[in-house]
């Protein structure tokens, strides 16, 4: 079976030319099913630019990017979207929940954009809110919800539709040590249960939760190790 991801020769130039920025310069990677990866690097390392690239947010300047068996390279917005919504689960570190839906009305959002019947979206939802532990707070809007809480629907959303890819960025950044510890602990049972997922983080503490530690710096991968 070919690997979930598979990125060769990847690179995100700005200002070609003279003052050209190099955010990815020839990045390869490749990513099997059912792996837990961590990206770490500091600030300005191209980490953010990479989980762009790999969440189909943005496209790269040349490189071969295969997803799930689909050249996504050369594809335009509408196709990535398409792709995105199918093949990747988001988890950000604002939550990014829309304040006047309701906890499980977030989690069904992406499945009304797949064309699922709400018979099937509303069962999914209260699944994978039943996952995070939400079970009693799905008809509860944002604002009546902990940080910890809100990560936590929002890890639902990512999940609901059993996406091939869980993809991360600082899903911890913005929440207290309890609460990250308890979202670190729902990502490691989604990969122990077969999930991929792929955490962004500065937080060597973090990235230590993950299986394999990739370290970027200068847009280039400096260090690829299994934890």
């Amino acid at each position: 079976m070919p690997s979930l991801i598979e990125i060769r020769d990847y690179y995100k130039i700005y200002n070609p030319g003279e003052n050209e920025v190099r955010a990815l310069d020839g990045i390869n990677l490749t990513v099997e099913r059912g792996e837990f990866v961590a990206i770490i690097g500091p600030s300005g390392s191209g980490k953010s630019t990479l989980m762009n690239m790999l969440g189909l947010l943005d496209v790269g300047t040349s490189g071969t990017y295969i997803l799930n068996g689909t050249d996504v390279a050369g594809m335009d917005d509408d196709e990535l979207s398409e792709i995105r919504n199918k093949e990747i689960g988001f988890i950000f570190q604002g939550f990014n929940l829309i304040p006047s839906l309701t906890a499980k009305e977030n989690v069904e959002l992406p499945l009304i954009y797949r064309g699922m019947k709400a018979t099937e979206r509303s069962s999914l939802a209260d699944e994978a809110l039943e996952r995070v532990g939400l079970t009693k707070r799905r008809h509860h809007l944002p604002s009546q919800l902990s940080g910890g809480q809100q990560q936590r629907a929002a890890i639902a959303r990512a999940v609901a539709a059993r996406p091939p890819v869980i993809l991360a960025d600082e899903p911890t950044g913005n929440l207290d040590s309890h609460s990250g510890e308890e979202v670190m602990r729902i990502l490691r049972e989604l990969n122990e249960e077969g999930r991929t997922v792929i955490l962004i983080t500065h937080d060597s503490q973090v990235a230590a939760a993950a299986k394999r530690i990739i370290r970027i710096l200068d847009g280039e991968i400096a260090e690829d190790s299994v934890n």
